[in-house]
């Protein structure tokens, strides 16, 4: 492989990429280039010691898909960087996959649980409302004004436990995104 061949190559895999950013990193390699060549080193040898281009491609777009997601949080935007991290090697996909998809697991059915809470909670208050008119289709067992008061404070924990997930939800993007920049500086590094 020749130094233009070494271009083309990162060019194409720069593909996606904003123009602005493409431009300085390809000007940033021909500057390598040029630096090498004065030092009296071979394209071989320069192109040895960057690497390949393909993965320098895919190291460059993983990060901008990092830094897009943390500009920008959207669902969106952590699935195009953990596919772009992804891309960055099959060892990315037990690494990187298997603890965000336990983790968006986890948090799914906390979400649900908070959802579950607040309904039981409302469920209560409605029984208790309803009875009199509903008596043989709802059970009442207790005390209506304690039931009504436990429906009224299951739905508060109901809607705390919800606030809480939201909470950490945010966490759990914000270090993803940690997460993905960590990983893709130890692939690249190797």
């Amino acid at each position: 492989m020749n130094k233009e061949e070494f271009m083309k190559t990162l060019e194409q895999s720069l593909e996606n990429m904003d123009s602005y950013e493409k431009k300085d990193i390809l000007y940033d390699y021909e500057e390598h280039f040029r630096i090498g060549f004065e030092k009296g080193k071979t394209a071989e040898e320069i192109i040895k010691e960057l690497g390949d281009p393909k993965t320098i491609g895919k190291s460059y777009r993983a990060s901008a898909a990092v830094e897009d997601a943390m500009e920008n949080p959207s669902t969106k935007n952590i699935r195009k960087a953990i596919l772009a991290a992804l891309a960055l090697g099959f060892f990315n996909l037990v690494i990187v996959l298997g603890p965000f998809l336990a983790l968006a697991a986890v948090l799914i059915s906390l979400f649900a649980s908070a959802v579950a809470v607040f309904a039981a909670g409302i469920a209560s208050i409605f029984a208790v409302l309803f009875h009199p008119f509903l008596g043989s289709i709802v059970a009442i067992l207790g005390n209506p004004i304690a039931i009504f008061l436990l429906g009224i404070g299951t739905t508060a924990l109901g809607i705390l436990f919800f606030i809480g997930v939201c909470y950490l939800s945010k966490f759990f993007y914000r270090a993803s995104i940690k997460y993905l920049k960590w990983n893709i500086n130890i692939i690249t590094k190797q």
